[in-house]
């Protein structure tokens, strides 16, 4: 377990249960504390400002995709540590740009993923606070 990311809070929102559960296993077993969501809304009604280091948002969902759950977050805490899930590259590509061409690709994480890329790629933006 890394004492650096030790307590450390990430919000996951995905439609797929399975996910959500398997992000959540991974990251507590390394030590972070998951917040696990797979409806946007209900993600959005529980997001609190200045309280995770990190939201995970899958890109593709239903009724409130991971971009517009992305613009409210941002209307509550607008310094909210923000990444992106995606499966699909041509929706991935579609709303980065029509919309989101400022977000810089670092910012997406691919699935599928195993656990220690996904382990690396959470540290990376947990330790970096690479915001969006």
């Amino acid at each position: 377990m890394n004492e650096k990311i030790k307590g450390k809070r990430v919000m996951v929102v995905d439609d797929e249960s399975d996910l959500t559960l398997f992000f959540s296993m991974t990251l507590e077993y390394q030590g972070f504390v998951v917040d696990a969501f797979n409806d946007s809304r209900n993600a959005l009604s529980s997001f609190k400002p200045d309280y995770y280091d990190l939201v995970v948002l899958d890109i593709k969902m239903p009724g409130m995709d991971g971009f517009e759950l992305y613009k409210e977050i941002q209307k509550i805490d607008n310094k909210a540590n923000v990444c992106f899930l995606t499966a699909s590259e041509l929706y991935y590509e579609e709303f980065r740009e029509k919309e989101y061409n400022a977000l810089d690709k670092n910012l997406f994480i691919r699935k599928p993923i195993g656990n220690d890329e996904l382990i690396k790629e959470i540290n990376r933006f947990v330790e970096n606070k690479e915001v969006v």
